[in-house]
């Protein structure tokens, strides 16, 4: 047996992002692997289990390994641990601080003003403003039956619930990952996390086999972790009770087929409840909830960090003051300082909205100058496009001033299904979304399933290195050259059909000229078969592999465009997985490792007089926004909400500038380094 002695260093302790990171690299290892902190040991596997050891920061846990891998286990646990678990940690011997003498900093010596008489203070959750009236939300109650069917049909509908509950929770990782970002769908991930924890599972099985119900023992499973969460005498972990209970109530609304509540506003309101769980909050319509307040909750509960990556005003922790608000009254919810005020008065009314004034002013002024060209100072257009995955996210991405679609991700349409989208499905989507850009450009990307996208119904073979083996074009080709041509077939006709002036169609992970020659012959027959005429269609290639930017003059001389996902790009050039639970926090895109191959593909492509845009979350970021107009990149796709901001960024610079900066950051020594620059 190996035993290990370790100290979490993560800034927040054990908590959700860092356990899921720790249960999944358990998994991986056939070892019986212990966690003990304090008094109480428990299974390394099971993400519930290792929540409840409540570890906080500088915390020390006992690693126990016992069996055939133990040694190997040993060694990338205490590895992953040191490094992190996916986050940047700072050691003591590093800083020279630790988190005592961190709490002992005196503050800045401003103290609130005093409350008003009709004022309440709660905690600060998500910064803002928001003034309306108030709506209260009720939880969802299940009616829980207490008769048993037997054990053999109870197993059944539970094993059928949950497959239910992952399919859902599968599809709003999708949809969260879309329209918030891939932070935020962690926090579902982690719910898939829990819904497959191997201990819940047994409890319930053992349960409906000692004569419960399905409903009643996962209800009183979930019930307990819950509770053992609540009483683990941290904040940010007892908030994840939140989490097991929202994950309880998804598949109960399935196992006992009764929908949760739904809640329809009628007008822009603030909505006051008890608590909201993650999924309620993501579910929010951003044009109705003002802000939220809630009685019980944290700052760092999952709710609160999906109102902040939404830009929802919210305060939590208000306690038993929420019930002395009435149901007629009108209220400011200030998320910055955690106070709410009641019926305010003509002057603090006043003030309230000549904040939000200031605040929209600014916003209004970038969205108003977004329908316009970015245009450096010097008179150099950069093209800013939207990416999306629907008519909806395409009609969003103009609003916010799109040029175009840079990246239209068509396996939002085949995620979450349970069978392919037929080709009559595949062509209606498409047609909306090219009605909706009209004569504006859209570049759709053929279906990129594989590595970390896995579909019902596309057996992808089993591989060691799933993200260098078949995934993107080389799954199509290689396996669904008919799912491949479908979707080319469905994206002709659309083309033809809808009348459209423009459209380009690229193809994912392409590393070597072969794999373009096969994507583009597939492309010719469909077109043949069509009788459609291509003229007015570009073909392109994602630029994600390095062996691709290194041969971009072959490339060049035979695509239309290049298109670079600096997610990948950056992956596969630092040879690190963007979900490895020690290195994640190192794949930055702005190393100059990855900004010289982003370099290299610029060049090729003026060379030949192709463009070249970039598609990957390296274009919205700030920090990134000069040193890419200085490599040369002539287009940028982003978010929809991000959109009148770069814009607003390109036109506060010249072209030589971001050149002369670009020129730097090539000579530096890491991505650290190429930030402090801007």
């Amino acid at each position: 047996m190996q035993q290990l002695d370790l100290v979490i260093y993560n800034e927040t302790g054990l908590h959700a992002r860092p356990a899921k990171t720790l249960v999944n690299l358990a998994k991986t290892f056939e070892s019986d692997i212990k966690i003990q902190h304090g008094a109480k040991k428990v299974n390394a596997k099971s993400m519930i289990k290792v929540l409840t050891l409540g570890v906080k920061k500088e915390g020390r846990i006992t690693v126990e390994i016992d069996g055939a891998d133990e040694l190997a286990a040993s060694v990338a646990i205490e590895e992953a641990v040191v490094s992190g678990l996916g986050e940047t940690v700072n050691h003591p011997s590093s800083n020279g601080h630790s988190e005592a003498a961190a709490s002992e900093t005196p503050s800045n010596g401003h103290a609130k003003p005093e409350l008003k008489a009709n004022e309440l203070q709660g905690v600060a959750a998500s910064p803002g403003l928001a003034c309306g009236p108030v709506v209260r939300w009720t939880e969802s109650e299940f009616d829980i039956p207490t008769d048993h069917q037997g054990e053999a049909a109870e197993l059944e509908a539970f094993n059928d619930a949950v497959v239910k509950t992952q399919a859902q929770l599968e599809a709003l990782v999708v949809k969260v990952t879309k329209d918030l970002s891939a932070e935020e769908a962690e926090i579902f991930e982690a719910h898939l996390e829990i819904l497959g924890d191997p201990e819940l599972q047994n409890t319930v099985k053992e349960q409906i086999k000692a004569g419960k119900n399905g409903a009643q023992s996962w209800h009183a499973a979930c019930e307990e972790q819950a509770t053992a969460l609540s009483q683990v005498g941290d904040e940010l972990l007892a908030a994840r009770a939140a989490d097991v209970r929202d994950l309880s109530g998804r598949l109960l609304s399935h196992l006992l087929n009764q929908p949760q509540n739904s809640r329809v506003l009628h007008q822009p309101s603030i909505i006051l409840a008890r608590d909201l769980s993650p999924s309620d909050t993501a579910s929010l319509n951003k044009n109705m909830v003002l802000g939220f307040v809630t009685s019980e909750g944290g700052p760092n509960a999952h709710s609160a960090i999906i109102a902040r990556a939404m830009g929802i005003p919210a305060i939590v922790s208000l306690g038993e003051g929420l019930d002395s608000i009435g149901d007629d009254a009108t209220i400011v919810v200030n998320g910055t300082n955690g106070r709410v005020e009641i019926n305010p008065s003509a002057e603090s009314l006043a003030i309230v909205k000549a904040e939000q004034a200031k605040i929209a002013e600014k916003q209004a002024a970038m969205l108003a100058m977004a329908q316009d060209f970015a245009k450096t100072k010097d008179g150099v257009r950069i093209e800013v496009f939207g990416n999306g995955g629907s008519a909806a996210d395409s009609e969003l991405c103009k609003q916010n001033g799109a040029e175009g679609i840079g990246l239209l991700r068509t396996e939002f349409l085949f995620l979450g299904k349970e069978e392919e989208p037929t080709e009559a499905e595949q062509f209606e989507t498409y047609s909306k979304i090219l009605e909706v850009m009209g004569d504006r450009p859209v570049v759709f990307r053929t279906l990129d399933i594989g590595g970390d996208k896995p579909v019902p119904y596309i057996t992808v073979p089993n591989e060691e290195n799933p993200f260098l083996g078949e995934r993107g074009v080389r799954l199509m080709v290689n396996h669904y050259p008919e799912m491949l041509r479908t979707q080319l077939k469905a994206l002709l006709r659309a083309y033809k059909e809808s009348g459209a002036s423009k459209m380009a169609i690229m193809f994912p992970m392409v590393g070597q000229l072969y794999e373009w020659h096969s994507a583009r012959q597939h492309f010719n027959d469909v077109a043949k078969e069509l009788g459609v005429d291509t003229k007015g269609i570009e073909l392109g290639i994602m630029i994600e592999v390095p062996s691709a930017a290194l041969n971009a003059p072959a490339f060049a001389a035979e695509v239309d465009f290049f298109s670079i996902g600096t997610n990948d790009l950056t992956q596969y050039t630092l040879a690190i997985d963007r979900q490895h639970p020690t290195l994640a926090g190192k794949a930055d895109g702005l190393e100059p490792a990855v900004l010289h191959l982003i370099k290299l593909t610029a060049e090729a492509a003026h060379e030949a007089g192709k463009w070249v845009g970039v598609c990957g979350e390296l274009a919205a970021d700030p920090a990134a926004t000069k040193i890419l107009i200085g490599l040369g990149i002539d287009e940028l796709s982003v978010n929809n909400n991000a959109i009148p901001a770069l814009k607003d960024r390109i036109r506060q610079c010249t072209k030589t500038e971001c050149e002369a900066v670009a020129q730097k950051a090539l000579r530096l020594r890491s991505a650290a380094d190429v930030r402090a620059l801007t």
